[in-house]
């Protein structure tokens, strides 16, 4: 089998954690349904499980730790510095547990995207699972939106309902959802590498 030439559809990976969506996202792309190609994973905190998942694939990784850096501003400039020399197009959170600056999210506009569990504007934040539990809703889910300077308010690219059944448990719900989650991050990846998808207002288009 003739090896496959590196995609042009550079993605930058940011993570604090386990990186479970960042393996979803290598799935699909060795499996070949995602044309596209992970050029770094950075995370703030050096013992990230996802830091040595993504080395074990061959991708390249980098520690930027956001307490040696004074301001917020400053640890985003060095994730910035990184992310260019790496030539990405696109910047997708997966598990990053930091706010970004608005420097950070000016610079990248339209080139960021994240993934939450919840069908957003409801349950933003942490503990979206428990929020949805305790509200009483039916059904929750997540949610692929681009990035702005507020929490999880950018607007939405895709969401997937996950019923929330009687019960459930905010780790049994997370489970479930996690799962629509590796679904629907790659398909909203794929969206944006196809240039359909422009922000009009609060609203993306070509999604559909």
């Amino acid at each position: 089998m003739p090896e496959r030439t590196p995609s042009r559809n550079l993605i930058g990976i940011l993570i604090s954690g386990r990186g479970s969506n960042l393996l979803a996202i290598l799935d699909r792309i060795a499996a070949g349904y995602l044309d596209a190609q992970v050029a770094l994973v950075i995370s703030n905190e050096g013992r990230a499980a996802g830091l040595a998942a993504a080395r074990a694939r061959g991708v390249p990784t980098l520690v930027i730790d956001h307490r040696s850096s004074p301001t917020r501003e400053e640890h985003d400039r060095k994730l910035a510095d990184a992310l260019e020399a790496a030539g990405v197009r696109l910047i997708c959170l997966a598990g990053y547990m930091r706010l970004l600056s608005a420097w950070f999210v000016d610079r990248f506009k339209g080139r960021i995207i994240n993934i939450h569990p919840s069908l957003l504007p409801s349950f933003p934040g942490t503990e979206a699972q428990r929020q949805a539990i305790e509200a009483g809703v039916r059904l929750s889910g997540c949610t692929v939106h681009f990035v702005d300077e507020q929490v999880d308010s950018g607007p939405i690219i895709l969401q997937e309902a996950v019923p929330v059944l009687d019960d459930d448990t905010p780790e049994s719900l997370a489970a479930r959802i996690l799962e629509a989650e590796h679904e629907i991050y790659g398909r909203a990846i794929a969206l944006f590498f196809s240039g359909r998808l422009r922000i009009v207002g609060r609203r993306v288009v070509g999604a559909a």
